[in-house]
C-alpha cells in the first residue's frame, strides 16, 4: 500500500468508507445477485437465502470449530493426525503466492489430496489495508490467515459431509423439482461460500463480516493497478 500516491490512497479510504457503511447482509445479497442462475431472482428472495446461508455458517462454526490437525508444507499427515478410518481431520496447507491476481486468499481443493493453498501475497495486502483503512478493531492482527483457514474449512466440511449439504439445502428451501407431493431440494449457487464466509467470521470472533474486507481488497487491487 506504500506505493500508491497520497491522493489515491485518500480515494481508497474514501471507497472503502462508503463500503463500510452498508451492513454485512448487502454483501451476501450482492454476491448471490453476482452469482450465475440468479440474475433475475428477486431481491428479497436472495435477501432471504443469503440470511438463511450466513444463520447456518455461524451454527456450524458453534457445532464444528475447525480440526487443529492443519499442517503446513507439502509432506504427508503424521500417523496421529488420521482418524481411525484412516483419513485426516483437515486438509494440509501450503502457503503460496499468486493471490492477487485472482484475488484469492486461499483456495480448498480436494485431490488428489485435501489441500488448502495459502496465498501469502493477498493476505499480506490485506493486512496493509487493514491498517490504511484503520480497521483493526474488526480483524485483528493475523486474523486474515487464521479466517482463510477456517473458511476453506468450512468447504471441506460441506464437501466431506453429505448431511451438512442436505441440511443447508433444507434450510434454503429452494426447490429444483416437483413432481406431485414429492419435492426434490434445490442448489442455492453462492450458498456454501456464504455460510463458509460467516463460518470464518464467527471462528475467528472478527468484528464485521470477512465479505467486507474481500470488498474493499477488490478496491486495493484497482487502485493499485491505476496508480
Amino acid at each position: 500500500m506504500t506505493a500508491l500516491a497520497p491522493a489515491r490512497r485518500e480515494v481508497l479510504r474514501a471507497e472503502c468508507a462508503r463500503l463500510e457503511a452498508l451492513d454485512d447482509a448487502e454483501f451476501g445479497v450482492r454476491l448471490l445477485a453476482g452469482t450465475p442462475t440468479h440474475e433475475t431472482r428477486e431481491e428479497s428472495l436472495l435477501r432471504r437465502w443469503a440470511r438463511t446461508a450466513t444463520e447456518f455458517g455461524r451454527e456450524l462454526a458453534a457445532a464444528t470449530p475447525p480440526a487443529e490437525a492443519f499442517w503446513p508444507g507439502e509432506a504427508p499427515p503424521p500417523a496421529e493426525a488420521l482418524s481411525p478410518g484412516g483419513a485426516a481431520h483437515g486438509p494440509r496447507v501450503i502457503e503460496t503466492t499468486g493471490g492477487l491476481d485472482r484475488l484469492l486468499l486461499a483456495r480448498y481443493t480436494s485431490r488428489p489430496v485435501p489441500t488448502v493453498e495459502l496465498f501469502t501475497d493477498t493476505i499480506a495486502l490485506g493486512e496493509q489495508l487493514v491498517d490504511v483503512l484503520g480497521w483493526r478493531d474488526r480483524y485483528p492482527a493475523g486474523s486474515l490467515r487464521a479466517a482463510a483457514l477456517a473458511h476453506e474449512h468450512a468447504h471441506c466440511l460441506l464437501h466431506r459431509d453429505a448431511r451438512t449439504r442436505r441440511a443447508l439445502r433444507g434450510r434454503l428451501g429452494h426447490t429444483a423439482l416437483r413432481l406431485g407431493r414429492f419435492r426434490v431440494p434445490g442448489h442455492v449457487a453462492g450458498a456454501d461460500e456464504l455460510a463458509a464466509h460467516a463460518y470464518a467470521g464467527a471462528v475467528c470472533g472478527l468484528g464485521r463480516s470477512p465479505l467486507l474486507l474481500t470488498a474493499a481488497l477488490i478496491c486495493a487491487v484497482q487502485a493499485l493497478g491505476e496508480d
